[in-house]
C-alpha cells in the first residue's frame, strides 16, 4: 500500500502552543498586549469559487454547468475539494481518463499542492462539459486559493427522504432487478421489497469572520439523472439544489454537492409517465432541506485539516460462468417465445373489454342470459378462446421483457469480461481518500458505492459522524455488496461491476483503518 498524508495535528495542542509562544512574546516586550487580537497564526483558512464548464455547442442548454473549488489551509496543510457537474472522472462521459493526473499535475507545478491532496468528486449528472474542463478545474482552484481568508468550522446533518428510492427489487423468486429505462420491470406480483435508502446529508459549513457563509460543502446519496423536459444539458437536481442554496446564503457564498453511496438510488417515481421528468422540484426539495441544516450549525475556530489517499488492490471479478448461464437462459426465453392468434391491434381491445366485465365481456348480459335459457354456449365458448389467447400474448409479453433485461444486462457483463482479459490482470489499483476538517469526516471511493456500504461505513465509524463518497479521484463503475454480487446478471449495479464479492471486506476494512487515523 502507498500512503500520501498531510495533517495539521490537533486543535488543542495548536492552541496550547500558541499562548506559550504568545506569553513568550509579550513577557520579553517584543509585542504590546493590544495587537493580540490581530494575530490569526495556525489559524484555519478557505477559498471557494465556481468556473462555468458547460459544453453549449453540444444542443441545447437548460442551465449551467460548473466546477466548484475549495481550498482549506491550515499550517502547511492545503486540501482541495472539487465538485464537477458530470457523470463520473473519467472512464465513461465527457470527462476522459486523463483530466484527474492532468488536474493534478498543473496544480502541483503552478500551485505547489500535492496531488494526494486534490479531491474531485463528480456529481454523476449526466451533463455535458466543455473539452477543457481539466484547465477550468485549475482555474477554480486557482481563485479559490486566491480567496483564502480566515474562516471557522461547523458541521451538521440534514434529513431528506421524499425525492430518492431505491432501486433494487427483490422478487418473490429470489432474484433482484432494478429500475431502469434500460428495460422493462418485472410484473408487480413478481416483487416482494426494496431496499432501504440513506436519506442524510453531511454538511460542512465554513463561515468567514464576520459570519458570512463562504462556503458549503454537503454530502447526500441519489442518481441525478432525472432531467429536465425536451432532454436539454443539464446539471440535474443536484444543480438546482446548489442554486437553491448559493441564493439564500451570503452573497458569493459557495455550495459544493458530493455524491455519497447513490449507486442504487434513484429520483423518486424515476419510470413515472404521467408527468413530465423534470429535475428543478427534486432539486428545490434537497437545497431547501440542506439550508434548514445550514441554518442551524455553529461555527467555531478549529484548525483541524487532515488529508490523506491510499492504492488499494482489489480483486476483479470473473464473469465467464456467470454469462454462460445467461446465455442459456437467452435460449430458453426464445426458444419458449409461442405463436399466437391476436397481435398489438387485437389484443389491446380484448384486454379492456375483458376487465371491464370478467362474467359478460362480449355482449350484454341480456344475451348471455338469452342464450342460456336456449342451452346455447357460443358466447361463453368465444370467452373462454379470448381468454386462452390473452394468457398467451401476456405470456410472450413477460418474457420478451426478461428477455430485454438478459440482454442488456449480458452486454455489461461481456464488456466487462472482455476489459478483464485485455488488462492481463485479475487486480485493479483503487485509490481510497480521506479527509477531516474539524468535526467533519469523509471518507472516498472511485466506484459506484450502493447504499449499504455506506450505512456500512457511518455505523462502524469512531467518528461520528461520518460520511462517505463515491465517484471520487476516478471511476470504475458500480460497487455493490457481496450479497448483491450474488445476483450478477439481474440488475445493473451487479453487472456492471469489475469487482469480485470480496472487495467489500477489503474495502471496509481499509476505510475502518484509516478513520482511526484521522
Amino acid at each position: 500500500m502507498i500512503s500520501l498524508k498531510q495533517t495539521n495535528g490537533l486543535h488543542e495542542t495548536r492552541s496550547i502552543q500558541s499562548l506559550i509562544r504568545l506569553r513568550s512574546l509579550v513577557l520579553s516586550g517584543l509585542i504590546f498586549l493590544s495587537s493580540i487580537q490581530t494575530i490569526h497564526a495556525e489559524g484555519l483558512q478557505a477559498g471557494a469559487a465556481k468556473v462555468d464548464v458547460t459544453h453549449r455547442d453540444a444542443g441545447p442548454v437548460n442551465d449551467t454547468l460548473y466546477a466548484r473549488a475549495l481550498v482549506i489551509k491550515s499550517g502547511e496543510t492545503v486540501a482541495v475539494i472539487v465538485s464537477v457537474d458530470a457523470v463520473a472522472i473519467g472512464e465513461i462521459g465527457p470527462i476522459k481518463n486523463d483530466y484527474l493526473p492532468s488536474v493534478r499535475k498543473q496544480l502541483q507545478s503552478k500551485l505547489g499542492i500535492a496531488p494526494s491532496n486534490v479531491m474531485v468528486n463528480a456529481s454523476h449528472c449526466h451533463g455535458i462539459v466543455v473539452p477543457d474542463v481539466a484547465d477550468r478545474t485549475v482555474q477554480a482552484v486557482t481563485q479559490a486559493i486566491e480567496n483564502l481568508e480566515p474562516v471557522r468550522v461547523g458541521v451538521g446533518i440534514g434529513h431528506e427522504d421524499r425525492i430518492q428510492e431505491n432501486r433494487r427489487l427483490k422478487l418473490k423468486s429470489g432474484k433482484e432487478a432494478d429500475v431502469r429505462h434500460a428495460y422493462s420491470l418485472p410484473a408487480d406480483e413478481e416483487v416482494a421489497e426494496v431496499g432501504p435508502i440513506d436519506p442524510q446529508i453531511g454538511i460542512l459549513k465554513l463561515e468567514r469572520e464576520d459570519g458570512r457563509t463562504l462556503a458549503v460543502v454537503y454530502n447526500f446519496a441519489c442518481h441525478p439523472i432525472q432531467g429536465v423536459p425536451g432532454g436539454a444539458n443539464t446539471a440535474d437536481m443536484t444543480g438546482y439544489s446548489s442554486k437553491v442554496i448559493e441564493d439564500n446564503l451570503s452573497e458569493g457564498a459557495i455550495a459544493l454537492f458530493v455524491q455519497g453511496c447513490g449507486g442504487d438510488i434513484n429520483p423518486i417515481d424515476y419510470k413515472d409517465t404521467d408527468h413530465p421528468r423534470h429535475a428543478e422540484p427534486l432539486g428545490n426539495m434537497l437545497g431547501l432541506s440542506t439550508l434548514q441544516a445550514v441554518r442551524k450549525i455553529e461555527c467555531q475556530e478549529d484548525n483541524r485539516l487532515t488529508v490523506f489517499n491510499e492504492l488499494l488492490t482489489l480483486p476483479r471479478g470473473d464473469r465467464a460462468e456467470r454469462i454462460a448461464q445467461l446465455e442459456a437462459r437467452q435460449r430458453q426465453l426464445v426458444q419458449s417465445l409461442g405463436g399466437t392468434s391476436l397481435n398489438l391491434k387485437t389484443f389491446l381491445p380484448l384486454v379492456m373489454k375483458y376487465n371491464l366485465s370478467d362474467e359478460f365481456p362480449s355482449y350484454y348480459s341480456h344475451r348471455y342470459l338469452h342464450d342460456d335459457a336456449l342451452d346455447r354456449k357460443t358466447l361463453r365458448h368465444l370467452d373462454a378462446e379470448n381468454r386462452r389467447n390473452i394468457e398467451a400474448y401476456i405470456k410472450n409479453i413477460h418474457t420478451m421483457e426478461e428477455l430485454t433485461r438478459v440482454n442488456t444486462n449480458l452486454r455489461l457483463l461481456n464488456k466487462h469480461q472482455a476489459s478483464m482479459i485485455a488488462s492481463g490482470k485479475r487486480t485493479i489499483d483503487v485509490e481510497v481518500g480521506a479527509l477531516r476538517v474539524g468535526n467533519f469526516v469523509l471518507v472516498t471511493f472511485p466506484g459506484e458505492l450502493t447504499v449499504r456500504i455506506g450505512l456500512n461505513i457511518k455505523k462502524a465509524s469512531p467518528h461520528q459522524p461520518t460520511f462517505v463518497a463515491g465517484y471520487t479521484n476516478g471511476y470504475i463503475y458500480y460497487a455493490p455488496t457481496a450479497e448483491q454480487l450474488m445476483n450478477v446478471g439481474g440488475a445493473q449495479e451487479d453487472s456492471d461491476c469489475i469487482l469480485a464479492p470480496e472487495w467489500q471486506e477489503i474495502f471496509e476494512s481499509k476505510v475502518a483503518a484509516m478513520l482511526k487515523e484521522l
